[in-house]
């Protein structure tokens, strides 16, 4: 079929009238596209935005299909909520931190994530957020916890792509290229700003089931497997940033259990009870003996990751606290959210 290509049969540039009409003051480019999206009468990008903030925080969006909001989509659970919150959010001037600042803030989300055997039964898949969210933190999240508690964390926004530590030769391997592991700063940057080379991901971030960034994923999984324990206990991020906050605790407080108690709340945001205080007093008691017996050990642990140490602080005190935070750090209270 060759007919002929006239302007009475090209397909020109247009936009489902259903959905909203095109004004007429719109150029027809990619600007225009976006402007139609934002306007405030779009039935469906705040929505859609807004859902995805819902999911980030509880795990499930109030539309569970996030990526169909179609006819073959779910349909939203509360959705005078999620109107609410679309209007909310486009009045805000899009603004995302007040969004999830008004979520997290909520009773809804501050709710425990423990439930009765009534709920359950009522509200298996917590469709009614009966209950508070209980799941693992993001990739991205669990590094920036680590980097942000131990005071490491550079705050600075924006600049260019930050090279954290990672194992040696990765790159080589795979396409013959040089990995130059950054300085100072660049191994303490948020995660967001991290280098990404698609055919070489970050492991440490690969193993929390970061995507490669191949194709766009609209949901992560969440999944729990020892491949995530042996990187939270031995990559270098971690165990340095176990050290620093170890330094931090015996800089604030003096006393074994007041350093647990100060180092559990800042990773776990509550108190440790006394089974757990004790557990972790006896690992540091354990731990010290260890590095009396062998101080080489002791040295070798305070020795990894570039951040400097106060070298006023006893070696072998440093290093069995260090092993004593980053326990904490390895306990589900930490890198779940609850």
């Amino acid at each position: 079929y060759n007919a002929e290509r006239t302007e009475d049969n090209r397909v020109q540039r247009d936009v489902p009238e259903a959905i909203a009409p095109w004004e007429a003051d719109l150029p027809r480019d990619r600007l225009g596209l976006a402007k139609w999206l934002t306007q405030p009468n779009h039935p469906l990008t705040a929505r859609v935005a807004v859902n995805r903030l819902w999911q980030m925080c509880f795990g499930t969006g109030l539309v569970a299909s996030i990526d169909n909001f179609g006819a073959q989509g779910s349909l939203p659970t509360h959705p005078e909520l999620l109107d609410n919150l679309s209007v909310s959010y486009i009045q805000s001037g899009w603004d995302t931190k007040a969004m999830l600042r008004r979520i997290v803030l909520s009773a809804t989300y501050r709710q425990d994530s423990s439930t009765t055997p009534d709920k359950w039964k009522s509200d298996p898949n917590n469709e009614l957020f009966s209950r508070g969210p209980a799941r693992r933190l993001d990739a991205e999240m669990i590094r920036d916890t680590a980097l942000s508690t131990s005071g490491l964390l550079v705050r600075k926004q924006g600049g260019a792509p930050a090279y954290p530590y990672q194992p040696n030769g990765l790159w080589k391997e795979v396409n013959g290229g040089t990995y130059r592991q950054g300085k100072g700063e660049s191994l303490y940057r948020r995660s967001l700003y991290t280098v990404w080379k698609r055919a070489v991901p970050m492991p440490n971030m690969m193993a929390f089931d970061t995507p490669t960034r191949e194709a766009c994923t609209a949901s992560r999984q969440a999944t729990n497997t020892p491949l995530q324990a042996l990187v939270l206990l031995n990559d270098v991020q971690y165990v340095e940033a176990s050290r620093a906050l170890a330094q931090h605790v015996m800089k604030q407080v003096q006393g074994d259990e007041a350093r647990i108690a100060l180092g559990f709340r800042t990773l776990t945001g509550r108190d440790p009870k006394k089974t757990e205080a004790q557990r972790l007093l006896d690992l540091l008691n354990n731990q010290r003996q260890l590095f009396i017996d062998d101080d080489q050990d002791a040295k070798a642990l305070l020795a990894m990751g570039e951040a400097t140490r106060d070298e006023n602080l006893d070696a072998i005190e440093h290093a069995a606290m260090s092993v004593v935070m980053h326990a904490i750090f390895n306990l589900d209270a930490t890198i779940w959210r609850r």
